[in-house]
């Protein structure tokens, strides 16, 4: 089993459905907190102090975050939505080769869920990306291949269009 740092520095990012972010600290402080750098006491403040502030926001506008003015606000007064981009711009800013998103539209609104949607279609090519979601109409939108899982095994897999005519995910999922 490995670590949470054993995980991350193999270049996996993940992202729990509900947002995990420290609410007290603002925007900017989180996103630097996640920033992949050598976090030893010495190095860090030494690096702090030899710069006013990192430019974390450009990396996390792609993560759709509330931007600029925002970084300093307490990341606690985020709604809900920001509070996920939020989470996954800090993922971002580890520089992870896979990222893991469990429910990443779960309490969203339809705008939201679009936004997120976005979000997600822009990291393809530089990240890849394994999303666990409910969502159908989301997943629609950003998936290229769906995998449908029952009882822990594999139940179907391929396009959107193909997952949908399965006949087993049909009777799973839909009861007929």
């Amino acid at each position: 089993m490995l670590t949470e740092a054993e995980i991350a520095h193999a270049g996996i990012g993940r992202k729990f459905q509900k947002p995990t972010v420290f609410e007290h600290h603002s925007v900017f402080d989180n996103l630097e907190l996640a920033m992949k750098a050598d976090k030893r006491a010495r190095i860090t403040l030494g690096a702090r102090l030899a710069r006013r502030r990192p430019r974390p926001h450009r990396r996390n506008a792609r993560a759709h975050s509330t931007g600029r003015r925002a970084c300093g606000r307490p990341a606690g007064l985020l709604s809900h939505g920001e509070k996920q981009w939020l989470e996954i711009g800090m993922l971002l800013m580890q520089e992870p080769r896979l990222l893991l998103l469990d429910e990443p539209v779960a309490g969203m609104t339809d705008e939201e869920t679009m936004r997120t949607a976005e979000l997600c279609l822009s990291l393809a090519g530089k990240h890849s990306v394994v999303v666990v979601e409910h969502d159908m109409d989301f997943i629609a939108r950003i998936a290229r291949t769906v995998t449908v899982l029952h009882e822990g095994s594999v139940l179907a897999e391929g396009s959107m269009d193909v997952v949908q005519a399965d006949p087993r995910v049909i009777e799973v999922y839909l009861g007929r």
